[in-house]
């Protein structure tokens, strides 16, 4: 039996005939482990890009298994291996697009062309398709109705500085909340990034790119203010200015967005 084959095999968990519980994320979740740096205090990672180049095999054996998966399967799931499995899929091959080039660029913008986007490029096997990156994150793990959970946003890693820090462990259905939470928890508690100067809260402009997903009444969250309220505690807001800010409208700027790679020095 080929590598490549135990791999896949042991990408699946299954009890019984039908009852496919999720799938094993075991040789991504290795990677990110030996490869993805913490810094300032775990609110923000960097990517060891060189060390992943020397496995690079075991990356795509990784994404090859991913690809082996077809849609009534992946149907099968429950919604939270669903998500942590397309969350995963779009991370892994983000990683694997800047291997392309790297060391020979300083952004993912650079994968892209004058006319082109690095985003738009349909170069994944997914689900028996040629998939791009924006069809994962936008057409899979965004679209209304299938998960609603803005939490994402504070997941998926686009390769940049600026970019909420890519998770130094796979994510599992089986604690995906619990990770979305931190995810989202370390991103707000990152003042480069986020944070309340007294009279305005001045924040990622991520929020400001997604900000209908945070307006859908997840937890009852209606608005960008109301989820940054709903986290005062990584913003390192007082119950006092919460009160004050939850009674009036307060003001947020949008910082703008550091595209230099992710790479460790």
């Amino acid at each position: 039996m080929g590598k490549l084959t135990q791999l896949m095999l042991a990408a699946w968990l299954v009890v019984g005939a039908d009852n496919v519980i999720g799938f094993d994320h075991g040789a991504w979740d290795e990677l990110l482990r030996q490869h993805v740096i913490t810094k300032r205090g775990g609110v923000a990672t960097s990517v060891d890009y060189s060390g992943l180049s020397g496995k690079r095999s075991r990356l795509k054996e990784y994404l090859n298994s991913l690809a082996e998966v077809d849609q009534a399967a992946f149907e099968a799931w429950s919604k939270p291996d669903q998500l942590a499995f397309l969350i995963n899929a779009y991370n892994a091959w983000t990683v694997e697009l800047i291997l392309t080039r790297y060391p020979d660029l300083d952004s993912i913008k650079d994968l892209g062309g004058f006319f082109s986007s690095p985003w738009k490029k349909a170069f994944i096997p997914l689900f028996g398709e040629k998939r791009s990156l924006d069809d994962i994150e936008h057409g899979m793990i965004r679209k209304r109705g299938s998960y609603n959970d803005p939490r994402i946003h504070f997941a998926v890693n686009c390769a940049s500085i600026g970019c909420p820090a890519l998770r130094s462990e796979a994510y599992s259905g089986e604690r995906l909340d619990e990770q979305l939470q931190q995810q989202t928890e370390l991103f707000l508690a990152d003042r480069m990034r986020n944070r309340y100067t007294g009279d305005r809260f001045e924040v990622s402009s991520i929020f400001k790119w997604y900000r209908e997903d945070f307006e859908q009444g997840w937890l009852d969250i209606h608005s960008v203010a109301d989820l940054l309220l709903r986290y005062k505690a990584s913003l390192g807001l007082t119950e006092a200015e919460a009160d004050r800010l939850r009674n009036s409208k307060p003001s947020i700027h949008f910082l703008d967005y550091d595209w230099h790679l992710n790479a460790a020095p």
